[in-house]
This record gives C-alpha cells, sequence and structure tokens, in this order.
C-alpha cells in the first residue's frame, strides 16, 4: 500500500510540474515532495537513505528560502511601480544559499537531535516494512527435505544484525530457529505442540527457566522480514525483551511470534554453557519417558546405517564419545558441496555410501539418525552460523548464505541438549568483508547502514533505556577518571610542599624552591603570551579577515546606516519587517531610492563602488540631512 501511495503521490507531481503554477501550487509541490521522502522511510531501512534525506534537506531549505525571497519580491511590486527597476538589479548571490541552508540546519539539527533521543518511544515491534516483501531463505525452513536435485545458490542478503554485548567469535556462533525431530526416509518435521508465554510486568517474556550458571550472553537483534515467524536466538534463550505482547515456544525450545511481515528488534538473555565433557562422559542415567520423539527411526532404512555407527563409535563407553566419534567420522571422511546429488527412497543411504559428499542437513541427518541407532536421542536443529563481524560498527552481519543445520544431543544427567556439528570446515561458512579498498568500503558501509538503523530506524524505548545507561556509565567513568586525577595532583602537590619544609634535606628542598619558581615563571609567561597575541588580534583585526560572509563588505556600506540615522532623526526609522527595498519605495524620497539601490548592489550583488558612485552617495546624504529633504510626489501613497 505504501509503495502505491508514493507511485501516486510522485504521478501527481509530476502533473503537477507540467501545468502553470502559482504560489500555492509550488507550495503543494513542496508538500508532495516532503510526503514522499516520509514514505520512503517506510519502505527502506538502508543507509543510503539518510544520505538522500541529508541532500534533500539541504536542497528543500535552499528551496524554502528562494520561495521567501521571490514571495517578498513579488509583495514589493505590488506596493510600489519602481520597485520592478530596483529589484531587477538587485543580484541574488545563489552561491550563498548553500551555506545558509546548511548553517541553519545545523542549529537545527543541535536542537532536534536531543529531543529524538529523549522523546518517549512508543509503538509495536517492527520498523519498517520490506519493499519486496518477505523473504525466502536458501537454507532455513521449518522442514528438512533431502533427495531434491539441484543447486542451493547462496544469498548474500543480510537476515539479522546481531550485536552482543562480550566479544565473541563469529565461528563459534550458532543462532537457534527450529528443532525437527521426525525423519521418515525423505524429510525432517516437528511433531511438538506450542504454548503461548504473555510478557511480565517487567517488560520481558521468560522463555525457559532462570539459569544456574554465569556464562550469559546478550543480544540485540535486528531481524529483516522473513517467510517465517521464528526468532534466532543462541542457545539455550532465556529471557526474552521487546514490543511482543507475547510469544510462542515450542517443548524443543523453538520460539516465534505473531508475523507482521515487518522487521523487527529484540534483546535475548542466552544461558551459553555446556557441562563439563567429564560429567558427560559419566552420563549413564536412563531415558525419561517423556523424550518424545528423539530416538525415534523411520519404519524402513537401510541396515547398513546402523552398522557404520557401530562400526565407528564401537570402541566408545559412553553417550558423548559416540557422538564425538561420529562427529568426527563425518567432518574427516566425507565432501561438502552445495550441489544435490544424493537421491533415490533413501537418500541418507545414498550419501553415506554412494555420493558421500552433500551439504549440512545430509551431515546433520546422518548424525541424528546414526546416534539414534545406537540408542541415544538426538535431534536436527535450523539456524544461522557465524556471520561477519564489524569492528566499526560493533555487530555480526548474518546473511543468508549461513543458514545452517545441526545437531542436539540429550543428557538426561545434566537435562542439557548439547551442540555438535558434523559438516566439514568447507561447509562452515564464516565469511569476511575481503581486504583491499573494496574490503574497507564495504565494511564501513555495512557500519553506517547498521548505526542508522540501530539508533534510529530501530531506536525504540529498549534502546532508549541502554543509551541512557550507556550515559551514566560514561559519566560514573568520567568522575573515577576525574577523581583520579585530582587524587595523583594531590600527591604531588603534597610531595612538593614537603620538600620545601625539608622533609627531606636542603638539597631536596633547593631543588623544590627551584621547581616552583620555574612554575611561577612559566605561568606569568603564558599568561603575558596569551595577552599579547590577543591584543596582535584586535589590532591586526584578524577576525574579520578570518570571517567568510561579508567581512571586507561591511566597511563599504557604512553609508546605509549613516542614511539611517539621519533619517531617524527627521522620524522616518525602518521596522523590523521592513526590507531596505521596502523603507525606501515607502519613504517616497529618492535619494533613499539611490542610495538603497546601491546598497543592494555592494551588499548583496557583490560589486563595487567607483570614486564617481562614492561621491554621488555623498551628495545625496548631504541632501538628506538638509532642513527638508523633498519627497517624490509623483507617489502619494503612505508608508509600507
Amino acid at each position: 500500500i505504501a509503495a502505491a501511495l508514493a507511485l501516486l503521490i510522485l504521478s501527481l507531481s509530476a502533473i503537477k510540474l507540467l501545468q502553470k503554477k502559482g504560489m500555492r501550487d509550488w507550495v503543494f509541490l513542496y508538500l508532495m515532495a516532503f510526503f514522499e521522502v516520509m514514505l520512503a522511510a517506510g519502505l527502506s531501512i538502508s543507509g543510503l537513505y539518510l544520505l538522500s534525506f541529508l541532500i534533500y534537506l539541504l536542497v528543500m531549505v535552499c528551496t524554502i528560502i528562494s520561495f521567501e525571497i521571490r514571495k517578498a519580491a513579488i509583495a514589493v511590486d505590488r506596493t510600489s511601480p519602481k520597485s520592478e527597476t530596483l529589484r531587477a538589479k538587485v543580484m541574488l548571490p545563489a552561491g550563498r544559499l548553500p551555506a545558509t541552508a546548511f548553517i541553519l540546519i545545523v542549529f537545527i539539527s543541535i536542537l532536534a537531535v536531543p529531543l529524538f533521543f529523549l522523546l518517549p518511544r512508543v509503538g509495536g515491534a517492527g520498523f519498517g516494512g520490506s519493499k519486496s516483501g518477505r523473504q525466502t531463505l536458501s537454507g532455513f525452513s521449518d522442514t528438512i527435505r533431502l533427495g531434491d536435485f539441484g543447486l542451493i545458490n547462496e544469498n548474500d542478503e543480510v537476515v539479522m544484525r546481531v550485536k552482543l554485548d562480550k566479544p565473541a567469535d563469529p565461528g563459534g556462533l550458532y543462532f537457534r530457529g527450529i528443532a525437527l525431530d521426525i525423519f521418515d526416509n525423505q524429510s525432517w518435521s516437528r511433531s511438538t505442540s506450542r504454548n503461548i508465554l504473555q510478557r511480565g510486568e517487567l517488560g520481558y517474556v521468560q522463555v525457559d527457566k532462570d539459569p544456574s550458571r554465569d556464562d550469559l550472553t546478550i543480544q540485540t537483534i535486528y531481524l529483516e522480514p522473513l517467510d517465517t515467524p521464528v526468532l534466532f536466538a543462541l542457545p539455550r534463550a532465556v529471557r526474552v525483551q521487546g514490543n511482543f505482547p507475547f510469544l510462542y515456544r515450542d517443548r524443543y525450545g523453538a520460539i516465534s511470534f505473531q508475523p507482521t511481515f515487518d522487521r523487527v528488534s529484540y534483546r535475548v538473555l542466552s544461558d551459553r554453557s555446556t557441562p563439563a565433557v567429564a560429567k558427560l562422559r559419566s552420563d549413564v542415567k536412563p531415558y525419561p519417558a517423556d523424550i518424545g520423539n528423539s530416538r525415534q527411526l523411520p519404519p524402513v532404512f537401510d541396515p547398513r546405517i546402523a552398522e557404520l555407527a557401530e562400526q565407528v563409535s564401537g570402541n566408545s563407553t559412553n553417550r558423548y564419545d559416540k557422538a564425538k566419534s561420529i562427529e568426527t567420522h563425518l567432518r574427516t571422511n566425507f565432501g561438502y558441496t552445495l550441489e544435490q546429488k544424493a537421491g533415490g527412497q533413501e537418500p541418507l543411504s545414498d550419501f553415506l555410501f554412494n555420493i558421500r559428499e552433500g551439504h549440512c542437513e545430509y551431515f546433520a541427518t546422518a548424525m541424528a539418525i546414526m546416534l539414534r541407532t545406537q540408542g541415544i536421542a538426538t535431534r536436527v536443529v535450523n539456524g544461522f552460523h557465524g556471520g561477519e563481524f564489524n569492528d566499526a560498527a560493533g555487530m555480526t552481519i548474518v546473511r543468508q548464505r549461513n543458514a545452517h543445520a545441526w545437531v542436539e544431543v540429550y543428557f538426561p544427567e545434566e537435562d542439557a541438549w548439547v551442540l555438535f556439528d558434523p559438516t566439514p570446515a568447507a561447509g562452515l561458512n564464516a565469511g569476511g568483508f575481503g581486504s583491499g579498498i573494496a574490503g574497507t568500503v564495504k565494511k564501513y558501509a555495512e557500519a553506517l547502514e547498521a548505526i542508522w538503523i540501530q539508533y534510529f530506524v530501530a531506536f525504540d524505548d529498549q534502546e532508549q533505556r541502554s543509551l541512557a545507561r550507556s550515559v551514566r556509565s560514561g559519566m560514573a567513568d568520567f568522575q573515577v577518571y576525574g577523581a583520579s586525577y585530582l587524587a595523583i595532583a594531590k600527591d604531588i602537590l603534597g610531595g612538593w610542599w614537603a620538600e620545601i619544609r625539608g622533609v627531606d634535606g636542603g638539597q631536596a628542598r633547593m631543588l623544590a624552591i627551584a621547581k616552583g619558581v620555574g612554575v611561577l615563571v612559566g605561568t606569568i609567561f603564558l599568561f603575558f603570551s596569551l595577552r599579547l597575541l590577543f591584543r596582535w588580534i584586535i589590532r591586526w583585526q584578524i577576525w574579520q579577515k578570518l570571517r567568510l560572509v561579508d567581512a571586507p563588505r561591511r566597511g563599504i556600506v557604512d553609508f546605509y546606516e549613516r542614511m539611517q540615522d539621519l533619517l531617524a532623526k527627521q522620524g522616518l526609522r525602518r521596522e523590523p519587517f521592513q526590507t531596505p527595498l521596502e523603507f525606501a519605495t515607502g519613504s517616497n524620497i529618492p535619494e533613499v531610492v539611490k542610495i538603497t539601490e546601491k546598497y543592494n548592489r555592494v551588499r548583496f550583488g557583490l560589486q563595487d563602488l567607483d570614486r564617481a558612485e562614492a561621491d554621488e552617495i555623498d551628495t545625496w546624504l548631504q541632501r538628506i540631512s538638509g532642513p527638508d529633504p523633498a519627497p517624490d510626489r509623483s507617489d502619494n501613497r503612505s508608508q509600507i
């Protein structure tokens, strides 16, 4: 709807541009341009929008200034028949418009930016829709189907941007989506139902039991519109904070929300700790009765799979070592390819005993089924692995090509699902921005877009609270540093005073006195040097020479101020709302009009006066200063 509305407004603006336009028509066009920019903000979150908005802002301010100048000139034309000749001689220096507009934008920004960050945030979880609608992900879905021939095309589209509260290697990041437990020799699916979890009074949704360990990670995730309502997070997600009234969670830990097909931002607290390897090896506790389908096998499958599992893990005596041996076997003895070659009625068997190469879903399926033949509870997880860490933005950029599948093995004694990844290293795409100039430009462009999304597009009450905490933390650090520096200065002065009193002997006392005298002389010298520099600046009028706007010309147009002083003595004063031209034409004094014409040409037209013109101005000023300057009786209208 927004895209169609933008096209409609653009069409109306184009039609209006081709017609004859008055002042109201120009105002209409300005409003249409403003609405176009506002609609673009809802259709795109790209960092390029910020650049286009800044250009629009500069052009718009220049346009409004020009519009007001033209409007004032037309008003003068209507009040005096002489003004057309005068206005034609005043050249508008268009080169000054951008500089004036830039100064106005800077002052407005100084006032507006703090208000933007301080105003209370309200609204939903979404922060902008996708121009092309939902994305179809390469590799991620809520089912896995093996045996479909073809080639998986990797896609560089961004799926999410993740900001972690502590540094982490992208190669060790697994953003969990959904877990699948039923395999029918062709595909994986899930059998579990979902529960509704309401948001608590503290503003977050409790999705799992509170952690009893200390390895906690906070992730702030900016998720693009996807064709799935799944919320991704590092395992094990404990709490989710966002503008969601409620969330869904299944028994395998998959978290989803009511789909809006908008970009969403949320914060997750995850317990990333895993039990010690020694505890996992000693886990011999029987599985509970409610383990579900995690040990289920297809009704009919190739018996060679069980034989291979027994052969690979035959020397292992516990669940953990069996899982590690099968993981290592698949990683080291099979190849990775994006081409889907294995097929038939049992594509897993074809992969293990014939093709011996495939992509991550084949490896995860092989490990899960091989372990199930050994009576070990497993499930396959779909999500994303790795990403590109952008140190300029402090974020990890996760793309569609980072879609991945892995295995989780259950250990009942620890009540923990432990992650295993049997995919060879060639299939673990950590990504990167590359090297050289192109890689650097790409990194900073991505960082600019990430910062734009974090602090402007998706800036909500969560980010506002986070920014407030950062400011308070910075102020506290500043106070700590200030106190430490004051303590150091106090120690130095205390030591110096102790030396002055002769605590360390006469030689140390004389040296301390010499240091004190040297500091005093240096301070006096610096004071007088700065004073002389200030006087030199005043004497040589350095500030006037460094001024960028009209500094050399102010002395030239002093004659206009003299004229105003003379007229004020005679009771003619220029009102604040009057332009010089309006004041001159309203006075009905020919000399005033002529002097104002010269003033406008010099002040705004960047032209100089010659000697003859300066003499003329002196003559006109003498006439004005006479006892009764004669007004022009050809126009009997009163002053404006």
